[in-house]
């Protein structure tokens, strides 16, 4: 299937490394012109240079912490004040992994201002535009948590399900101007944040992290993680007029490891 993205202009959040950098590369790759979000300006300034450019595509970056909303807030409102998409990519680092009795109100306080609330105001501040273009795509990364909780990843359990939930109610009241609004639920990814929430499970253990690793791959049917660009394609077709008439639901990306349909 080919996907043609030229003309239009993405913001995609948590983009220097992992699904988020692999979606920025996608997107790019199909004709988008992209501004990738993160908080390390010099990664930021790596990646941007490596994003296709064949096209004519005018890429550029934000710096931003989103694990500072005040400030998040600020730098996020100026950008949309010059700045107009048709494409958002929700995508956040995650909140430190813990079971529900280790967490304190102020960690839940914490993962609401991360997940929540920089995905729900980037998302406001987009809709704007994208309700005069009538057209547009928001694209939440979020995790099969949501519907099978893990129980030591309470605060992205807890937090991403109301960001899912926000976005179905969300969902029906954009669809008459042809916006759409949809969640990936991730699975098991090759990425640096499940290798630093395998090492320190294995560390707590007192276990080498390959033991931890093929453990996980053992519940996964497909018998191994699954990659970046693989996630990336699933997004860039969402991003895509060709799911025009998709919205509202939550889609798994998991080599088929979620129990529930």
């Amino acid at each position: 299937m080919e996907i043609d993205l030229t003309g239009k202009f993405a913001l995609v959040g948590g983009s220097t490394d992992g699904i988020g950098k692999a979606i920025a590369i996608r997107l790019a790759a199909s004709g988008a012109s992209v501004c990738i979000m993160a908080r390390n300006k010099s990664k930021l300034e790596k990646v941007v240079n490596e994003l296709d450019r064949s096209r004519n595509q005018k890429h550029k970056f934000l710096e931003v912490d989103f694990s500072n909303y005040n400030l998040f807030s600020k730098s996020i409102k100026y950008f949309f004040e010059t700045n107009h998409i048709d494409i958002l990519v929700n995508n956040t680092q995650g909140p430190e992994g813990g079971s529900a009795i280790e967490k304190s109100i102020d960690d839940y306080q914490s993962a609401f201002d991360l997940l929540f609330k920089c995905a729900v105001k980037t998302s406001l501040l987009a809709l704007t535009n994208m309700r005069d273009k009538k057209w547009g795509r928001i694209i939440n990364v979020a995790s099969i948590s949501v519907k099978e909780p893990l129980n030591y990843l309470v605060l992205s359990n807890s937090l991403r399900s109301a960001l899912v939930t926000w976005s179905k109610t969300l969902s029906v009241d954009i669809a008459k101007f042809n916006i759409t609004i949809n969640n990936v639920l991730t699975g098991y990814f090759n990425t640096e944040r499940l290798k630093q929430l395998n090492s320190k499970k294995a560390q707590k253990l007192g276990i080498n992290i390959s033991k931890i690793e093929n453990k996980i791959k053992d519940t996964i049917p497909m018998k191994r993680f699954g990659n970046p660009e693989e996630y990336a394609n699933l997004v860039c077709f969402l991003a895509s007029e060709k799911s025009d008439y998709i919205t509202g639901i939550n889609i798994p990306i998991d080599g088929g490891f979620m129990k529930s349909l």
